[in-house]
């Protein structure tokens, strides 16, 4: 979340950052985003019986604030159908591990017990179905000999903050988008560097 709202704040950002909603309270990201300038919001979904009662909140702030995307970065809710129908196409997360490997939590135990010399980080687009949505973007590093579950993380995380960013940018200018359950691309993505890796470019 900090790397996104930092990547915003720069010279010539195609996007804008207009609010931090989290479902705890004690998350410290609703500070970081405060002490960044960004609107900081809590909707706890313990005040709300029903699943989609809560997200009914998330929506009305989300459509209060002309919101255009929602990233979603460490939200550990699943989701409703409904909600990912009304957001289609604009609703995004970022993953930890190279989907469709090691969906749901704990991947890099499960990477270092299946001792892949592989691993990363995958942003897509959400579905109701938890870490299938459709790829946008991936980022690979390498197992090394030795590592335990922090330091791979470590690795990891170092380039989630590097793809989250500039998905976010390609998806503001336009140059990444949904259509019929596939992701299209614009061909400036291919100047971004090419440790990243992002499924080959289509005209569209």
């Amino acid at each position: 979340m900090e790397a996104l709202i930092r990547s915003t704040q720069e010279k010539n950002s195609p996007a804008q950052i207009a609010a931090v909603i989290s479902n705890r309270p004690e998350a410290l990201g609703l500070k970081i985003a405060q002490a960044l300038g960004v609107e900081a919001l809590c909707i706890d979904h313990m005040d709300y019986t029903a699943r989609e009662d809560f997200e009914r909140e998330i929506d009305r702030h989300c459509r209060d604030r002309a919101i255009d995307l929602i990233l979603c970065a460490g939200f550990m809710r699943r989701i409703t159908a409904g909600f990912v129908t009304r957001w289609r196409g604009l609703l995004v997360n970022i993953h930890p591990s190279l989907l469709p490997c090691y969906p749901g939590l704990h991947t890099h135990e499960r990477a270092l017990k299946d001792q892949v010399r592989i691993h990363g980080c995958t942003v897509h687009f959400v579905t109701a179905d938890v870490d299938c949505g459709p790829i946008i973007a991936q980022a690979a590093v390498p197992v090394m000999p030795g590592d335990t579950e922090e330091t791979l993380a470590e690795r990891v995380l170092a380039q989630e903050h590097r793809l989250y960013p500039m998905v976010l940018r390609w998806l503001a200018s336009g140059l990444v988008r949904l259509e019929d359950n596939r992701v299209t691309y614009g061909f400036e993505i291919a100047r971004e560097p090419a440790s990243l890796y992002a499924p080959r470019a289509a005209k569209r």
